[in-house]
């Protein structure tokens, strides 16, 4: 009897077997056809990502703006339709918002590049000449120095950023969404999603209590929120902060007569979203472009303000914004910031601090109860 059963037992794990490797076989033999199906359900679910995307950065601002009409004096009206209100206003201000950048900033960095490089001949000339000038043992007339003068003037920036290539852009990220439908969907599911969100909390709470036992129930709970506090947390400040650090740049440049001001406070603002290695690029970046535009004593002094500015931001600003720290060392940031925009660029090193943050969260947890059980 039990010899009946071994054989039944092997004889049924071989057959599993070859049923696996068949339908593995069939996989690999179809994988076009099932590339060609995700990717027409990603197409089809795009709208509904977005809008969950949007309602994702929204949350904050919306709570925010809630719980400030559910405190004003006239509880009657507001209370009861604080939800409501504060969706409508947060959607309203984040319009707003969008289009002070397309109609006043958009245009000045558009107009600021185009007038760069139409005239990038005459400053890489001017250089030349100075250069020319210089004795015959000064460092900047050496073979190497004249090399990187002259990469930098075969560099056809032209071909890589001008008014029909950002539209062409622009084009291109519209028609990652594919239609103007699927853009009103996506509105319209980030409002059900705001609007519901107690609900919707409440309903993958109890979905989740169902499927999994207590203890990793309260361990999923658990990471939930204080992964979402990490990433509300870091990216509202790090956008707030970007923002603030444009504005304080650009007036600053401003008031030293730093042409392109406003293009090179855009330019280190959005870099800034980018911890640590985005700074560097930003300044290194505006001080090439402040060496054509104005020599080199004026781009020592955009160098040392922007430097200081940035160590302001850094040690008074930010840490303001942020409120409690990460709690991760600056050596890790950097590992995380090269690794992500390794493997998934600029969205990844942007989102790799966030990230690395939650995963040591949950070591640090694990490592605490392997403690405890020893």
């Amino acid at each position: 009897m039990k010899e009946n059963k071994y054989n039944i037992n092997r004889w049924g794990f071989w057959f599993s077997l070859a049923l696996a490797i068949i339908a593995l076989y069939n996989l690999m033999g179809n994988l076009t056809k099932i590339g060609q199906w995700l990717g027409n359900l990603i197409g089809v679910l795009m709208p509904f990502c977005l809008g969950l995307l949007i309602a994702y950065i929204l949350y904050l601002p919306c709570k925010k703006i809630e719980d400030a009409y559910k405190r004003t004096k006239k509880k009657r009206f507001v209370n009861k339709h604080a939800r409501g209100l504060s969706i409508l206003t947060t959607y309203i201000l984040a319009i707003i918002i969008i289009v002070i950048i397309l109609n006043v900033i958009i245009p000045i960095v558009v107009q600021s590049l185009t007038d760069l490089f139409t005239h990038l001949p005459e400053y890489y000339n001017s250089i030349i000449d100075k250069i020319n000038s210089l004795p015959e043992n000064n460092i900047l007339r050496r073979e190497k120095a004249i090399e990187i003068v002259n990469s930098i003037k075969n560099i056809n920036f032209e071909s890589l950023i001008n008014v029909e290539k950002i539209q062409e852009y622009i084009k291109n990220v519209i028609s990652a969404v594919e239609t103007i439908f699927n853009i009103f969907v996506a509105f319209v599911v980030s409002i059900y999603i705001l609007a519901q969100r107690t609900q919707i909390i409440a309903f993958f709470s109890k979905l989740t209590h169902a499927i999994f036992k207590e203890k990793t129930y309260s361990k999923i709970k658990k990471y939930f929120i204080k992964g979402n506090i990490v990433f509300f947390k870091f990216l509202t400040s790090q956008m707030i902060d970007a923002v603030l650090v444009g504005i304080l740049v650009s007036i600053a440049l401003t008031i030293l007569k730093v042409k392109y001001a406003i293009l090179l406070g855009f330019l280190i603002g959005l870099f800034n979203l980018i911890p640590y290695f985005g700074a560097i690029i930003a300044v290194v970046v505006s001080i090439l472009i402040t060496i054509l535009t104005g020599g080199i004593a004026k781009a020592l002094l955009m160098a040392i303000v922007v430097i200081v500015l940035q160590q302001i931001d850094a040690n008074v600003i930010n840490p303001k914004i942020v409120g409690d720290s990460l709690e991760i060392s600056q050596l890790l940031v950097i590992f995380a910031v090269t690794i992500g925009g390794a493997y998934f660029g600029v969205l990844g090193m942007f989102l790799a601090v966030p990230v690395v943050a939650v995963i040591k969260l949950i070591v640090d947890d694990l490592i605490e109860e392997k403690q405890e059980k020893k």
